[in-house]
């Protein structure tokens, strides 16, 4: 499913509000309000969170940098999110530009759910 500016606006608000829930649900720390970065055992994560029509999560380039794991949260059709690490190596390998061609063109790298279900850590299921 393709993305306009104002989905991705609903999509940007609905990450913003659900990432602290998850982090609570899985243990991890919040490291501020402006971005859904987080501490997990340890280490710098972010936590991305999508609805259940949505494929896949994307996150910048200058961002990965910084982090150990994404942390995907994928919302089931129950509303319950299964929350799955996938360490950053792994996301970079199998990461594809976004077919942006506004302000995230060249600097947002997209993974699929599918990978976060083949190749990461299954933290559980979170109900918020």
């Amino acid at each position: 499913m393709s993305q306009d500016q104002q989905s991705g606006a609903t999509g940007d608000a609905f990450g913003t509000e659900t990432a602290p829930l998850i982090a609570k649900g899985i243990g991890a720390s919040m490291l501020g309000s402006t971005s859904n970065e987080a501490t997990y055992h340890g280490e710098t994560v972010v936590i991305k969170c999508a609805g259940p029509r949505t494929n896949s999560v994307g996150v910048t380039y200058l961002m990965l940098e910084r982090l150990h794991r994404v942390i995907g949260a994928f919302q089931q059709d129950d509303g319950s999110f299964a929350v799955i690490a996938l360490p950053v190596s792994i996301f970079k390998k199998k990461m594809r530009e976004t077919r942006s061609q506004g302000p995230s063109a060249g600097r947002v790298g997209l993974v699929s759910k599918r990978v976060f279900e083949k190749d990461g850590e299954s933290l559980g299921v979170v109900r918020l």
